[in-house]
């Protein structure tokens, strides 16, 4: 088991759902923008170190059927399976680190918000991008939100790369252009406020 397997299998035998910095009641802004990015209820949709996050909550509501969620830390997504109930059944929950997992299908939506941004070391960066190269083929969407350059320098312990839509058009490379980008102020379970931006891109080739 590799050091950052351990540290989020850590965070999440130690904190409820609640009881992280990232938490969300409701993530409308990754909502909002998967809907724009494909409002096909048959797009196959993967949601990167998605762990406990209520997003395949939203995703399931909104009548979606081809849906994945990967995350490092098999019990959280034991946790979301078991919020979900019955219809987790129809999710395909993936246990594996992004800079190593071998994509079995193509997506055509790839959403992460506040994964990436813990990759501080360049040669892990390149290692997600190829993946994300080969899971999404054009005509696809990859949504990445992350700590904004004004937001904060840590989280969960440990450093991050902080982004904006510019540092990300740079690490993907020139063939996904960038459609959208949003300012969000998150504020955690105890009301702290953390600035993060979304970027949503197309693959054109």
């Amino acid at each position: 088991m590799s050091d950052r397997t351990t540290h989020w299998q850590n965070v999440y035998a130690t904190k409820g759902e609640a009881e992280v910095s990232w938490f969300q009641g409701s993530p409308a802004i990754s909502l909002e923008m998967i809907r724009a990015a494909s409002p096909d209820q048959n797009a196959a949709i993967i949601d990167i170190g998605g762990g406990a996050s209520r997003l395949v909550d939203g995703l399931l509501q909104d009548g979606y059927l081809d849906l994945a969620v990967l995350d490092l830390a098999a019990n959280a997504l034991d946790a979301a399976r078991r919020r979900i109930g019955a219809a987790a059944s129809a999710v395909d929950w993936i246990v594996a680190d992004a800079t190593t997992w071998q994509p079995a299908k193509a997506y055509d939506v790839w959403h992460d918000r506040a994964a990436f941004h813990f990759l501080t070391d360049p040669r892990d960066r390149a290692a997600y991008v190829e993946r994300l190269r080969s899971a999404v083929a054009a005509g696809g969407h990859v949504i990445i939100a992350t700590f904004a350059p004004d937001g904060p320098e840590k989280c969960s312990g440990l450093p991050v790369q902080r982004h904006d839509s510019a540092s990300l058009s740079s690490e993907l490379g020139p063939e996904f252009e960038l459609i959208e980008t949003r300012s969000d102020i998150h504020r955690t379970p105890w009301q702290a406020t953390q600035a993060f931006q979304f970027s949503r891109f197309f693959r054109k080739v």
